[in-house]
């Protein structure tokens, strides 16, 4: 039996016990993950198409570790202008290990009965930010300084006086 599923932008045929490299999945090395778009499933006499994925279908997954691709180097360059620029990528990636392909029927995780106790957690937060915070006393305005006096010219000497 095989099926074709779908992670990080990408589509893969995959099999039982097929190791795969995908682009990174945030699981630590040993996890489990499921998927869930799977987008055919078909053995060598049918197929199962999906629209756009196979209802209940779920393939199975381990972890089995973190890795970086190899480096790709860009180099970026204008002719006649002295204009050069080099960089350098390397690829987050997973090797993940299919463990199991189940069809139509199959039972999806029980992973939805731990969300609604995540919904209750979520809902204690949200009323706690939905609660009016006290609102600092307003300052007391200072009262406007009486304007200084304008300064007087000095009186100007007469020099025919001596």
């Amino acid at each position: 039996m095989f099926a074709v599923i779908k992670t990080g932008g990408k589509q893969y045929k995959v099999r039982k016990d097929d190791v795969l490299v995908v682009e990174k999945i945030n699981l630590e090395a040993g996890a489990s993950v499921d998927f869930d778009s799977v987008l055919m499933i078909g053995d060598d006499e049918k197929a199962t198409i999906g629209a756009p994925v196979v209802d209940g279908a779920m393939v199975k997954a381990d972890v089995v570790e973190q890795t970086r691709g190899d480096k790709v180097v860009i180099f970026k360059k204008k002719r006649r202008k002295n204009h050069r620029r080099k960089n350098g990528h390397r690829q987050d990636l997973t090797v993940i290990k299919i463990t199991d392909i189940l069809a139509d029927g199959a039972k999806k995780p029980a992973k939805k009965a731990a969300a609604p106790k995540a919904k209750a957690a979520d809902a204690d937060t949200a009323e706690k930010k939905a609660a009016p915070k006290k609102k600092a006393a307003p300052k007391a305005k200072a009262e406007p300084k009486a304007k200084a006096a304008p300064k007087k010219a000095a009186p100007k000497k007469k020099a025919a006086e001596e």
